[in-house]
C-alpha cells in the first residue's frame, strides 16, 4: 500500500496522487512566469478526443491588473481564502471541434477533456511544491462576459494555485477543515460488466 500526506491507498499508486489535495490556506507569495508556464505545460499534454485540446486557461497572477477582476468573480466565501493564492485561473472548453474537412461539429467530450487538463495542472502543482484548488463557486455568467469568452465555449471552473500557507490565515470556520481528506473505495465506483448499485 502507498502512504503519503496522512493518507493510505488501498492499492499501489504513485505517492503524488496522495500528496495532491485542495487546501485553502496559501501563503500569499507570487510565482514566477516559468513556474506558471510549467503548470500550463503539464495541462498541454493532457489526453483529448481526436487530440482537439478543447481547453483554454485564462489566468491572472497576483499583483497584476487582472487580479482584481478574477478575484471579483469568486463568491465571497471563496474570495476570502483565494485572495492569498499566487494565480487564479478560469478554465473554459470549446463545445465544438473541427472535422477532417474543417467543418465544425459538436464535441461530446469537451468538458471531460478540460477536466483531464485541469488534473494534470493540479498534479504538476503538487510536484512543484504548490497546491491547486478547483471551484465552481464563482459567477459563471460574469466570467463569460468580463473575460470575453466566446459563446461557443463553456466556462467550466475556477482554480486557485499557490504555495501552501498556515491554516491560521483562514477564517476560523475553515481552519478545522484544512487537512487532506479521504476517498470512497474503488468498489464504490467501479463495477465489472455494467452498472451496479
Amino acid at each position: 500500500m502507498t502512504t503519503a500526506n496522512h493518507r493510505t491507498a488501498d492499492f499501489p499508486v504513485d505517492p503524488l496522487f496522495l500528496e495532491r489535495w485542495s487546501p485553502r490556506a496559501f501563503d500569499g507569495s507570487a510565482i514566477s512566469y516559468d513556474q506558471l508556464m510549467s503548470l500550463l505545460e503539464a495541462a498541454r499534454w493532457a489526453p483529448s478526443s481526436y487530440n482537439a485540446q478543447p481547453w483554454r486557461f485564462l489566468y491572472a497572477l497576483r499583483d497584476t491588473p487582472a487580479w482584481e477582476t478574477f478575484l471579483g468573480l469568486l463568491l465571497p466565501f471563496n474570495a476570502s481564502w483565494a485572495q492569498r493564492a499566487s494565480v487564479l485561473f478560469v478554465i473554459v472548453s470549446d463545445r465544438m471541434m473541427a472535422g477532417s474537412d474543417g467543418s465544425l461539429r459538436p464535441s461530446h467530450s469537451h468538458s471531460f477533456d478540460a477536466g483531464a487538463a485541469w488534473a494534470q495542472l493540479a498534479l504538476q502543482a503538487t510536484r512543484m511544491g504548490l497546491q491547486a484548488h478547483g471551484m465552481t463557486g464563482f459567477d459563471i455568467a460574469r466570467a463569460q462576459t468580463e473575460l470575453h469568452v466566446p459563446e461557443r465555449y463553456r466556462v467550466e471552473a475556477a482554480i486557485a494555485v499557490g504555495r501552501p500557507g498556515d491554516k491560521s490565515v483562514l477564517p476560523e470556520v475553515l481552519q478545522g477543515r484544512e487537512a487532506p481528506n479521504g476517498r470512497n473505495p474503488v468498489d464504490s465506483f467501479a463495477s465489472e460488466g455494467g452498472w451496479r448499485d
